[in-house]
């Protein structure tokens, strides 16, 4: 039986949302007019979000504009009755196209020829034939299994189980992590920050990283111990590092990091607003159809993982 989904938007109504609930045969209402759906805009209010849905228990379905979730914990954990979803795997393809372009640029040195003011030397190395970890098999680790397969690369995977993954070498689960990197030649941060995974690339892991690799990190700065980082990169231990998040972010004006020529930073840039609200309003008219037969989700947050 089909029904006709009544969905409130959190944030600013944007045509992209409205036009969306619509393709997937909602319509929009008031926070008055008892929605069963909230879905969020990227400049939504998040700490208005717990009281807004204690003030309206009609909503039984919330749709995040994110990949990540922890902005919202303190809504989801005071609502786990809630169905929740996120834009994981939404994003996947921008998100991996960036990582590639960090990789390439800092095996290229692109960031020493672009303030180069004089020939140089010759130097460069090619993708096709290396090996690379990608950590985290989300949307996005799958897509870059996709891109470098293109390179002829061999990709191991980590992951929450050591469930085989279509494409990868090699699966295994964070633990053995550290027997991986000594035969990295990149290494792609792609994993959700969850409490388990803060810091998941520190000094112990930097410490057995191949010389001459390449660590990317397009995921989440706290991810990464930024300390340790500073200092593999200032002994010269990596070739570089290629970051579009950081811990913290925004990077503060004076950081080491911007002065530290093997670092390639872009600003959370790897996924712009312009890229992103055609593939969640993709997302939302998915799920709102989906909500109006009455079929499972897109995107569904399991609190106690994380994601």
């Amino acid at each position: 039986m089909t029904t006709t989904p009544r969905i409130a938007i959190h944030g600013e109504v944007l045509p992209f949302l409205t036009d969306a609930i619509a393709a997937g045969g909602g319509v929009v209402v008031g926070l008055d007019e008892r929605p069963e759906g909230l879905v969020l805009d990227h400049g939504n209010d998040k700490h208005a979000l717990q009281d807004l849905l204690d003030g309206t228990p009609s909503i039984r379905w919330v749709q995040l504009p994110s990949a990540g979730i922890e902005s919202y914990a303190h809504a989801l954990a005071a609502h786990p009755d809630k169905v929740w979803t996120s834009a994981k795997g939404a994003y996947a393809k921008p998100v991996a196209e960036h990582a590639l372009a960090l990789t390439l640029a800092l095996y290229r040195h692109l960031p020493e020829r672009a303030a180069a003011r004089s020939w140089g030397a010759s130097a460069g190395t090619s993708l096709h034939g290396l090996t690379a970890v990608v950590i985290g098999a989300g949307g996005i680790g799958m897509e870059l299994l996709r891109l470098f397969a293109a390179f002829d690369m061999q990709i191991d995977v980590v992951r929450r189980t050591d469930a085989p993954v279509p494409g990868a070498r090699r699966t295994t689960t964070a633990e053995h992590l550290a027997e991986l990197l000594p035969e990295a030649d990149v290494v792609v941060v792609a994993a959700a920050l969850t409490p388990g995974t803060s810091k998941l690339i520190g000094e112990a892991e930097l410490a057995v990283m191949k010389p001459g690799s390449v660590l990317v990190n397009i995921a989440r700065g706290g991810l990464v111990d930024t300390d340790a980082l500073v200092a593999a990169l200032a002994e010269g231990r990596i070739l570089g590092a290629g970051l579009d998040v950081t811990d913290p972010e925004p990077l503060p004006d004076g950081h080491p990091l911007w002065d530290e020529p093997r670092a390639l930073i872009t600003p959370h840039t790897a996924d712009t607003i312009e890229m992103i609200r055609p593939l969640l309003g993709e997302r939302v008219e998915i799920n709102v159809h989906r909500l109006a037969m009455g079929l499972p989700l897109e995107g569904l947050v399991d609190a106690a993982a994380g994601y």
